[in-house]
């Protein structure tokens, strides 16, 4: 037999009014929830015990509050009877379209909303990129997630659920399916068979990667909470040292390359082959941008300060659609820098396609080797859990012009705390201060042991 109880999940703000909501469970397996447009205050609602009836000696009540709970819970359970006659899929939004029948029986209702798990996460995510919320690297990123979510529920053969659906426990199965994803491929060829490569899996994927697709699948089910289109997400079911654990990440110790190594690569007779990454891989650790933005840079990225200071400016592409202004990053072009960008007008057919086996990255790998850069570093062995320490050139890709640039210009700095004026971390230090375009030229140029120089506003050289 069915229980249909009062249900309240929020509180009212300074004494407002709340929406009353219902549960109703019948067994262990069932429980569904309701939210009417039934309206009271928290004191009202304290006079009712948990059925709906009025508590002994509640005194002065509201008496139709109290007759439109009882209607309502009377709505409810005949909605209830009647999804279980027609053997109707047992969900909250089920139960929802059946009390809006009964409520409304002169209306034509249309076929109901199509609610299925897939079609509202891709909602999800095109409606976060298109607003704002998401830049393009994380909606890149969210739509190989729903690649990934659909092979999985085609795989369980729940492709038509709905979102409501998802508890704890298919949380784990996709967390599970995510890591080891790669062992699906021969039990479903059907399912994989057309894909492109680098959507099939090779082997285990890394505990960041799976951290990174229960982050976005938290955050979808965090949207729906506060859009009240569900009265919890799922993944509030599980404990918090568990779930905090689904969703961390581990970094391993930051590989970059030391002043003395950066100079032996700048100052290595490359083979001819590798030539062109060379100039491609300093030049890149001079500027520190993504690899994406770097791909992107044409001579109309460079101009030239009021000082004679000749620059890289470009919106990042990872953050342009989410960051609250328009500010390009600035960066001063040290010399050697200059005289590549001068000599290739940004024109480096090596960086069409950063991976494969001819790729940038690739031959990343390969310069550093030659330039004898086999400086060990740790990299942690997920199948194992421990370090294993491997030569800095196997490491190497074009994230490391990135880490290195940083390390560099970090080194050059002087600690703006030293003073002793502030605490480490006060939002004073960064107010009061400001580095410009000219101090930044002066850092970089320390860092890269380059000279000053300065160009016209043609880039010839003064």
């Amino acid at each position: 037999m069915e229980r249909i109880s009062l249900y309240a999940r929020t509180e009212s703000k300074k004494g407002g009014k709340i929406k009353v909501r219902f549960r109703l469970n019948d067994g262990r397996n069932v429980q569904l929830f309701h939210k009417s447009s039934i309206t009271a205050t928290e004191d009202e609602l304290k006079k009712f015990k948990p059925d709906g009836t009025l508590k002994q000696r509640a005194g002065l009540y509201n008496r139709p509050l109290f007759e439109a709970i009882t209607n309502e819970i009377a709505l409810v359970r005949a909605a209830y009877k009647e999804m279980l006659e027609k053997q109707a899929s047992i969900s909250s939004e089920t139960l929802e379209e059946y009390i809006a029948r009964i409520s409304n029986p002169d209306e034509s209702f249309l076929a109901p909303i199509d609610k299925t798990f897939i079609k509202r996460f891709i909602e999800y995510v095109d409606r976060g990129y298109n607003d704002g919320i998401f830049g393009l690297s994380r909606y890149k990123h969210d739509r190989g997630t729903i690649r990934k979510l659909e092979r999985f529920l085609a795989i369980n053969r729940k492709s038509n659920m709905t979102y409501e659906e998802w508890d704890e426990k298919l949380i784990m199965q996709f967390r599970e399916f995510v890591r080891d994803e790669y062992l699906m491929i021969d039990k479903h060829p059907s399912i994989y068979r057309g894909l492109n490569k680098r959507d099939i899996p090779k082997d285990r994927r890394s505990p960041n990667s799976v951290a990174n697709e229960m982050q976005v699948l938290e955050a979808f089910f965090n949207e729906l909470e506060d859009t009240e289109e569900i009265l919890r997400s799922p993944f509030r079911k599980i404990s918090k040292e568990r779930r905090r654990n689904l969703t961390r990440k581990k970094y391993d110790d930051p590989v970059f390359l030391r002043k003395a190594e950066f100079l032996a690569i700048q100052n290595h007779k490359a083979s001819k082959t590798l030539l062109e990454t060379q100039e491609a891989f300093i030049l890149h650790c001079a500027i520190g941008c993504r690899i994406g933005d770097f791909q992107k840079m044409t001579m109309d990225n460079i101009s030239v300060s009021e000082d004679g200071i000749p620059y890289i400016h470009y919106l990042p592409e990872k953050t342009r659609d989410s960051q609250n202004d328009n500010k390009e990053v600035q960066t001063p072009l040290v010399r050697f820098a200059y005289d590549i960008i001068m000599r290739t007008k940004l024109e480096m057919p090596i960086l069409k396609y950063p991976s494969g086996k001819s790729g940038y990255n690739k031959k990343i790998k390969k310069l550093l080797e030659e330039a004898g850069i086999d400086r060990k570093v740790p990299v942690f062995d997920a199948e194992q859990g421990t370090n294993n320490y491997i030569p800095l050139y196997e490491a190497a890709s074009s994230k490391l012009a990135r880490k290195t640039h940083v390390d560099m210009t970090h080194k050059i700095q002087i600690d703006k705390y030293a003073a002793g004026l502030h605490k480490k971390g006060s939002d004073a230090v960064n107010r009061y201060t400001k580095l410009e375009l000219m101090d930044d030229f002066a850092l970089l140029n320390a860092a890269f042991d380059q000279e000053d120089y300065r160009v016209d506003d043609k880039l010839n050289i003064i």
